[in-house]
């Protein structure tokens, strides 16, 4: 690599202050902004300052947005509209829950009930969840149990929730591109930037659910717009500009880690460009020494005082909404559990003694009460469990015995549990004994820790493996008195096996199923000294009198529950180390080695993956500045002058700058053994894409002096780049493709999307009914069946008819008969049944994103009628039928026919009724595979078209046509299906075959209008008769 600089002959060249590395916030930088001070040396290094700043020295500009043109500033808006376009198509895509929006929609849920839960993220961005939520209408119903839970029965303003990330991701566009811009580069680099940000799958991907990542990379974009801003800012120092990026700077810090404690690498990046800001102004004798603290303090307050602030602001919210139990209360202390309602332990006996009953809670885990049950294991001596158990509970009551449990009189004085007695404990519901033995504990594998029980039988006094010494741990109990013998929530103590010495022991490993997966609890004798400790809760003694002592939890302040509740997040996010389908370890990250499977249904899937292009470029780019500083290190070595070209510093500081936001972004997950994905790459990856357009804006003016060549290479490249994401478009937003299609794009073998999932041919998506479409809307009235095609979302279309195979021969009516009446109906039902009436479907119609799928399912119903107007159904009707058999039988055999008028009369009329019935089934079988979409949908509604044909003649048959369209809910309708779900549909689930809820009863039970049905031709479903089951969205 040549600069135009060669080695100085004669000696190695000492690099002197011109020639440091180009730094904006280096007061000798060539085309940094100097440190303008009231202190300066002389007026014309002030004046030199200020003319630098927001000008052109030599070839880089330092930008100033305030005067940026308005070019650019229509250039963004357009970038803001593809953005939005990108980023808001089909948002509404799937209805259903989408992978961990299982979790953060929950939490939202949570929120709104105020359920105190734990999670391993702070609480911003689930707080702002639930509150677009509850602005949106969520009441915390919908549970976000399991991902393909349909949103739209329940009534979930999902895509208000959704939209509050997807908006996050578009403001990412025009961050990346003012960032640029900012730091020097030309508007074609900023555009390349804003393009890439667009077109990246990954990030398009995650900003369209309700997920973390979206307001993470967003929060981490405006601190680094906000930091570059600032770095504009050196030469008015303390200015009121200069104030606002600083404290700019602080907040997004405090959102970010606000966010996910990843935000913590971005709080380190900034730290040490402030570090490195400090240390320039240390060598600028210009700059006072109380200036300089000046300016360190300034920093302190706004990048440590702020983010923290605001950090623990977050928390005191999230501590205010959470005020009634849920379940993370198992995961705090019981000190904590006192400020949650519910959960407060009452006071109790301050004094312990013989024949107390205690509830025995273990110290260090949070694992809960010392416990038993009228289970065995199943292997080992086979005696009943001990257990540690979360909640209160009687079988956690124990009664303390002596040696010899020798029961005190009524009214003698308590003899107090002190310091190394030997002590006896009954379980008091089943009346046997904790008990240990030199048998191997239920999973532990260790060969220091055996098997604790509970053994004993009526009128059995026990024997000596029942014995435990109590050791009180001074250290840890409160007050003198807790020190010499035991108190009460107070005192902290071991319980020490007397015949094997070993202590009682409890640790985070579950039971299996046969435990109730409770705490496995045993007899350690080389175990870590806080598992082994104890204390006790609950305290009665029939001894003490009504005026003893009492004594409670001490409830915590804010900051005792702020600093405990990280240390359980920590703790808990180390934890995370079990293998899950979809994780992936650091090193495949840059290389795109795998994706994230985070929906699939319908022949359809949502993977997320990002764009190759943009992330080999990135990747490549990160590569060739590190060797470009190794390279620029040995020839400074070898006494080369390059960093006394401005072009060399320039890309050198700029570069290394966003380089260095991507190690500390990207290098930490190397020391974690948690289950990490491929999303956590993300804040990294923006790094990378800042790194990109800034080596592109260095080498495309060097090569590419012309400006309309630059033009026209970044065309090519967002071409390119927006070519690669159509081509993994169907994965992004869950669309239809095919197999040859998914196969051909997999350009690693560990891309493991499922291509089986997908059809073979695009035109079997036509009619098929989506994931998507959710809400179903009118038809044709006309009795020919519709075919394949795409129709206006707004107006029904008269359908052509299709060819169809022969039919039965309609037969032939008696003379002076009338011919068949026709007649026609349409009804709008939802998809648990329930009819829609006109003024519900009327604003369905008036919506402009639904889309309407067909499908066609025929039932044929036939009753006969004879002469005097009776009718005969169901099994009625077969009666008739098997008359009609026996007559024949007769009449073959030599009967009188005479005497068997009235059915003779039945069977003419039963032969007609089966040609027609004959004719009914061939066209149930046609009309079932044809099948017709016309518009798009978000919500669930049927319409159904009935048609009825009746036979005048005595005897006839109905045909009944149901006509399934899948189309939208109107606005006004949602309540009222939801309503109608809770209470019904879900008892219909619930209920054995043949017992689910008919849909007439759950029209009935909502208070539905529907336009009437005659009842002649459709009675009321049987008692017990089955309802198909509502059909599922994804």
């Amino acid at each position: 690599m040549d600069f135009g600089c060669g080695p100085v002959k004669g000696k190695r060249v000492i690099i002197d202050e011109p020639s440091r590395p180009y730094n904006p916030s280096d007061p000798d930088s060539d085309t940094g902004s100097t440190m303008a001070s009231k202190d300066a040396v002389s007026n014309k290094s002030t004046k030199s300052a200020k003319r630098s700043n927001g000008t052109t020295t030599g070839s880089v500009k330092s930008q100033s947005l305030f005067n940026m043109l308005g070019k650019d500033w229509q250039i963004l808006g357009a970038l803001l509209a593809v953005a939005m376009a990108v980023r808001l198509y089909k948002l509404s895509q799937p209805s259903s829950v989408v992978f961990d929006e299982v979790h953060f929609g929950g939490f939202a849920r949570k929120y709104i009930n105020g359920k105190f839960f734990m999670d391993v993220h702070p609480p911003l961005a689930k707080l702002l969840f639930a509150l677009v939520g509850y602005l949106g209408g969520y009441d915390g119903e919908f549970d976000f149990k399991e991902i393909g839970k349909d949103y739209l029965s329940a009534g979930v303003p999902y895509v208000i929730m959704r939209l509050y990330p997807a908006l996050l991701g578009v403001a990412v566009v025009p961050l990346i591109f003012l960032t640029l811009k900012a730091s020097g580069c030309a508007t074609t680099t900023a555009v390349l930037g804003a393009g890439f940000t667009i077109f990246e799958n990954g990030l398009m991907t995650q900003s369209r659910h309700i997920l973390l990542d979206s307001p993470l990379i967003f929060c981490t974009a405006l601190t680094s717009f906000m930091w570059t801003m600032f770095e504009r800012q050196q030469a008015n120092a303390f200015s009121g500009r200069w104030w606002t990026f600083l404290a700019g700077t602080g907040l997004a810090l405090g959102l970010t880690a606000s966010i996910k404690w990843v935000g913590l690498f971005t709080i380190a990046w900034i730290g040490a460009l402030t570090v490195h800001q400090l240390w320039n102004l240390l060598g600028d004798l210009s700059v006072s020494p109380r200036k300089w603290f000046n300016h360190f303090f300034a920093r302190a307050i706004c990048l440590i005082g702020i983010p923290v602030g605001f950090y623990m602001f977050m928390f005191a919210i999230h501590f205010a909404c959470l005020t009634n139990s849920g379940d993370g209360d198992a995961f705090m202390s019981p000190e904590f559990q006192q400020t949650i309602n519910g959960k407060a332990a009452p006071a109790t006996a301050a004094d312990v003694a013989f024949g107390s009953k205690v509830a025995i809670r273990h110290w260090n885990t949070n694992g809960g009460y010392l416990h038993s049950h009228p289970h065995a294991y199943p292997d080992g001596s086979k005696q009943q469990q001990i257990t540690l158990y979360p909640h209160r509970d009687d079988n956690n009551v124990w009664e303390i015995h002596n040696e010899t449990e020798i029961v005190l009189p009524d009214g003698s004085a308590p003899i107090y549990l002190e310091d190394k007695m030997v002590i006896k404990l009954r379980h008091i519901l089943t009346d046997k004994r904790l008990h240990s033995h030199d048998v191997k504990a239920p999973v532990s594998e260790a060969d220091w820790q055996h098997e604790v029980s509970a053994y004993g039988f009526p009128g059995f006094a026990g024997d000596a493996n029942d014995f435990f010494r109590v050791e009180i741990q001074k250290d840890l109990s409160r007050g003198d008195l807790a020190k010499k013998r035991v108190r009460a929530i107070d005192t902290k103590f071991r319980l020490i096996h007397i015949m094997t010495g070993c202590a009682l022991f409890s640790h985070k490993q579950k039971l299996p199923d046969w435990g109730f997966e409770q705490q496995e609890v045993t007899c350690a004798k080389q175990g870590t000294k806080p598992n082994s400790i104890w204390y006790i809760e609950g305290n009665e003694n029939p001894h003490f009198g009504p005026d003893a002592e009492t004594v409670s939890y001490r409830k915590p302040g804010f900051l005792a529950k702020f600093w405990e509740l990280q240390k359980v997040m920590w703790t808990t996010n180390a934890g995370l180390v079990e293998s899950h389908n979809w994780d992936s370890r650091p090193t495949s990250w840059p290389i795109l080695k795998r994706g994230i499977n985070f929906w699939g249904k319908d022949h359809r899937q949502i993977y997320l993956i990002g764009n190759p292009l943009v992330w080999y470029s990135t990747t490549a780019a990160i590569l060739l500045y590190i060797a470009f500083k190794a390279l620029i290190a040995l020839r400074w070595q070898r006494g080369y002058t390059d960093y006394q070209h401005e072009a060399v510093r320039h890309y050198d500081w700029s570069v290394g700058t966003n380089v260095l936001g991507w190690a500390l972004h990207y290098l930490p997950f190397f020391l974690m053994a948690r289950q990490l994905f491929l999303h956590h790459y993300f804040p990294a990856l923006y790094f990378g894409i800042l790194t990109l357009c800034q080596g592109w804006d260095f080498f495309t003016k060097k090569f590419l002096g012309n400006a309309q060549a630059r033009s026209a290479a970044t065309i090519l490249a967002l071409m390119a780049s927006a070519y690669v994401f159509s081509i993994y478009m169907p994965l992004s937003y869950g669309g239809p493709w095919t197999k040859a299609q998914c196969e051909k794009s997999k350009l690693m073998k560990t891309w493991d999307f499922d291509c089986q999932t997908f059809h073979d041919d695009m035109s079997m998506y036509l009619g098929e009914s989506s994931s998507q479409v959710s809400v179903k809307g009118p038809v044709p009235t006309s009795t020919t069946v519709p075919s394949t095609q795409r129709q206006d979302p707004q107006v029904p279309v008269q359908q052509k008819p299709l060819a169809m195979p022969p039919v039965a021969q309609q037969p032939q009516q008696p003379s002076g008969q009338s011919p068949p009446a026709v007649v026609s109906k349409v009804e709008y039902r939802d998809q648990f049944g329930n009819i829609l009436n006109d003024e519900q479907v009327e604003a369905l119609k008036k919506q402009q994103n639904v889309i309407f799928e067909t499908s066609y399912k025929t039932e044929t119903k036939t009753r006969g009628q004879d002469q005097y107007g009776r009718v005969y159904e169901g099994e009625e009707f077969e009666r008739i039928k098997e008359l009609e058999r026996m007559h024949a039988e007769q009449v073959a055999a030599g009967g009188d026919p005479s005497k068997l008028t009235f059915v003779e009369t039945v069977q003419n009329s039963a032969s007609e009724m089966e040609q027609s019935e004959s004719k009914s089934r061939e066209t149930k079988v046609v009309t079932e595979t044809k099948k017709v979409t016309k518009t798009l949908t978000e919500s669930s509604v049927h319409t159904e078209t009935v048609i009825e044909t009746e036979e005048i003649p005595e005897m006839h048959t109905e045909t009944v046509s149901q006509t399934v369209i899948q189309g939208g809910e109107p606005e006004g309708v949602r309540g009222t299906l939801a309503e109608a779900q809770n209470p019904l549909t879900a008892e219909a689930e619930n209920m054995p075959k043949g017992e689910k809820t008919e849909p007439h009863d759950a029209k009935m039970a909502m208070g539905g209008v529907d336009r009437q049905v005659d009842d002649a031709a459709f009675p009321e479903p049987a008692e017990g008769s089955e309802v198909p089951a509502a059909e599922e969205t994804a």
